[in-house]
C-alpha cells in the first residue's frame, strides 16, 4: 500500500485577471476551488495511474469537510484525522502579469492529535510507501519528519520525502528512498547559484552522499535529473506544451515516479513517467488526468549521463 502524508492541506482558491491592482477592487476572469496539500496531489495522480492510496494527515472545520467531501466523490481513500480547534486553511492564487500566492495558517495540532498519525503510521508494513510531503505547521518542530522515519526505520518502508531546508537535510541521514526538490531549492539548501547541469550534479551528489538513495531535482522548462542509488545519472526534457498553472507540478512528478518505479523497478522507466506526469499537470488547469499524462510520453527523453 502507499501511503502519503498531509500535515498541513488546504482549499486552494485560484483566481486569474489581467492585471492585479493593489488598494483597488479587482474583477476575477476565471476561478477554480481544488483541494490543495502535496500529499493529496500526489494521492490523487496516483490513482490517475492505476495505484490506490490512502492519504493521512489533519483536517478541522467546514473547510476540512469540503476537503474530505471533494476527495470521497474523486474516490480517493482518505483517512484524515479531525482537529477540534481552528479551520483547514485557504490558499489564495493569484494569476496576473505575475503570480502571487496568500497562503493560510492551518489549525494547531495537539499532542493528542499527532499521537493518532502516529498510531496510523505504525500499521504500515514491509515494502510499503510512504510520502512525507510539504510543509508543517509552524507549532510543529523541523524534526518531525525525521521522527516518522526514525519510528519506522525497521520497517523496510520505502520513504519519499519532497520537502525544503531542515525539514529535507533532517531526514538525509535515514536514507529516504527519494528526495525531489527543484533546482532553485538545491540552491537554497546549500547557498549556491546552479548555472550548469554540471554544477546541479555536483550538488545532488552531495544530498545523495548525506544519505538519500535516490535524488530527483526538477527543473521547470529544463526537464528533470535523477541520480539513482547505483550512481547512474538520467536526465529528461519536458513535453511542449503551453504552461497553465505550475502548482501541484512537482507532486505530480514524484507520483508518476513512483508509479513508474512500481511498475517497471526501472529508474529510466520511473522517470520517464514522472517528467510527463509533471508536464501533464503543468499544462492543465487542475492535476492533469492519465489521458493526458500518458498522451506526453512519446515526447519525453531519458538520457543517461
Amino acid at each position: 500500500m502507499i501511503y502519503t502524508v498531509t500535515l498541513n492541506p488546504s482549499i486552494d482558491y485560484v483566481i486569474k485577471l489581467d492585471n492585479l491592482k493593489n488598494g483597488e477592487v479587482n474583477r476575477t476572469k476565471e476561478e477554480y476551488v481544488y483541494p490543495g496539500g502535496k500529499g493529496i496531489n500526489v494521492s490523487l495522480i496516483l490513482k490517475e495511474l492505476g495505484y490506490e492510496s490512502r492519504a493521512l494527515g489533519f483536517v478541522s472545520g467546514f473547510t476540512g469537510n469540503y476537503i474530505k467531501d471533494v476527495l470521497k466523490d474523486k474516490g480517493l481513500n482518505e483517512d484524515f484525522i479531525n482537529i477540534e480547534n481552528g479551520f483547514t486553511r485557504i490558499n489564495v492564487k493569484v494569476k496576473s502579469s505575475e503570480e502571487t500566492e496568500i497562503n493560510g495558517q492551518g489549525p494547531n495540532i495537539s499532542e493528542k492529535d499527532l499521537n493518532k498519525l502516529y498510531e496510523k503510521l505504525d500499521t504500515l508494513m514491509e515494502n510499503d510507501v510512504l510520502v512525507l510531503a510539504g510543509s508543517i505547521p509552524n507549532t510543529l518542530d523541523s524534526s518531525f519528519y525525521e521522527n516518522i522515519m526514525k519510528r519506522l526505520e525497521n520497517k523496510n518502508i520505502k520513504i519519499v520525502v519532497d520537502a525544503t531546508k531542515n525539514l529535507l537535510i533532517n531526514v538525509l541521514k535515514h536514507k529516504p528512498f527519494l528526495i525531489k526538490p527543484n533546482n532553485h531549492e538545491l540552491e537554497e539548501l546549500f547557498n549556491v547559484k546552479l548555472e550548469t547541469v554540471d554544477e546541479i550534479i555536483t550538488y545532488a551528489r552531495k544530498l545523495k552522499d548525506m544519505g538519500a538513495k535516490n535524488v530527483l531535482i526538477s527543473r521547470g522548462k529544463d526537464g528533470a535529473l535523477l541520480i539513482t542509488e547505483n550512481g547512474e545519472i538520467f536526465i529528461s526534457n519536458v513535453a511542449k506544451g503551453k504552461v497553465k498553472n505550475s502548482v501541484g507540478a512537482g507532486d505530480s512528478m514524484v507520483a508518476g515516479f513512483i508509479a513508474g518505479y512500481l511498475n517497471s523497478k526501472d529508474y529510466k522507466e520511473a522517470l520517464k513517467l514522472g517528467a510527463a506526469s509533471g508536464g501533464a499537470t503543468a499544462f492543465s488547469n487542475d492535476l492533469a488526468d492519465k489521458e493526458h499524462i500518458y498522451s506526453l510520453i512519446d515526447e519525453i527523453n531519458v538520457e543517461r549521463r
